[in-house]
Order: C-alpha cells, then sequence, then structure tokens
C-alpha cells in the first residue's frame, strides 16, 4: 500500500509539473518575449485583417506573383494538417517525373538559365514559406512584365525582403514569399 501511495502522489505531482506548471511559465515567457512568434507570426493585410502565417507557406501561381516552391502535401498545397515529404529518392519516377513537369513550366514563365533546386522540389514539411533569393531573383523579369514595373524596382523590392543568413553564416539567404507578395500588392501595377 505504501508503494501504491509513492507511486500515485509521484505521478500527480509530475503531472502538475510537467502538465500544468511548465507549459504554463513557458506560455507566459513566451508571450512576454516574443508576442508575436509565440501567437504564430500572423501577417495581417493593411486592413488589419489575418490572411496568414509567416511560418506556414501558401501557394501562390498566379503570372503577377513569385510563385513558392512546390508544397508535397496531401490533398491540396500547404496543407498544414497533411505537413510531411514526399519521401521519394532522387531515383523515384514520380519525383524525376514531378521535377521535368515543373521545369517545363518555369520554362514557359520565360525562366532562364539554372533553376535553383527549391523551385522543382518539395521543402522536408512540405511548408516552407520560403523560396531562396535565387528563386525569388530569377522570377523578376516575369513580375515586372505581368505587372508592368521596372526590373529594377521589383528587384529593389526582393532586395528588401531577402532574410540574410542566421548569424552570417548559418543557411541560406532566403525570401518570405508571402510577404514579398504583400509588399508587391502594396506597390501596385505600373508604380
Amino acid at each position: 500500500m505504501r508503494l501504491l501511495r509513492a507511486s500515485v502522489m509521484s505521478f500527480i505531482i509530475l503531472s502538475l509539473l510537467t502538465g500544468v506548471f511548465y507549459p504554463g511559465i513557458v506560455t507566459v515567457l513566451a508571450q512576454a518575449i516574443f508576442p508575436q512568434q509565440a501567437g504564430g507570426s500572423i501577417v495581417r493585410s493593411s486592413a488589419g485583417v489575418a490572411i496568414g502565417s509567416a511560418l506556414i507557406g501558401q501557394s501562390f501561381s498566379g503570372p503577377g506573383y513569385f510563385w513558392t516552391r512546390p508544397s508535397a502535401t496531401a490533398d491540396y498545397p500547404y496543407n498544414a494538417m497533411a505537413s510531411g515529404g514526399s519521401n521519394l529518392g532522387p531515383t523515384n519516377r514520380d519525383l524525376i517525373k514531378g521535377i521535368f513537369e515543373r521545369t517545363q513550366i518555369l520554362r514557359k514563365s520565360g525562366m532562364q538559365g539554372p533553376l535553383p533546386g527549391d523551385m522543382v522540389t518539395a521543402s522536408g514539411s512540405g511548408l516552407d514559406p520560403h523560396i531562396s533569393a535565387e528563386s525569388a531573383l530569377l522570377q523578376i523579369p516575369r513580375i515586372a512584365r505581368e505587372r508592368r514595373l521596372s526590373e529594377e524596382r521589383v528587384k529593389a523590392l526582393v532586395d528588401d525582403h531577402i532574410e540574410r543568413r542566421q548569424f552570417g553564416l548559418l543557411g541560406a539567404d532566403k525570401v518570405n514569399v508571402l510577404k514579398l507578395n504583400l509588399a508587391l500588392d502594396g506597390i501596385g501595377h505600373n508604380g
């Protein structure tokens, strides 16, 4: 009986510590120190309406927008309920076919030269909100043509939205597509 009582008390104490107190303290600290990130990094329109998260990609495929990298999520692109990579190996015929098809679409849109890998392959989660800086720069002529803007104006916008490597050495330069497309909408057409 003594062992049962000690076991039950240990269970209750550990449940309170790890299931109530610790998550509560972390939540309060996160909201106090990093309120934007703790709240989901919600991106709002100029009218204050929530239109997405800076942490989860959205599908952009219109000709006047920067395109996102492909998403490997089930049912529809960037489905957060079905996050996960395709797990297709480099010799898988479906992967090769998908890369070929995406390459053809990009070529038809006018993209020239070598294509960055993130333009033809999905991310590990299928939800990546970023593209490489190279992928954004490669799309400038198409965006400028579709929006009737100068390439210099579009390039300046891309340059303003490049997120540099963390600490100057971790990762690669990248661009959040949702934020970039919102800024693009902000300058409009013929702007």
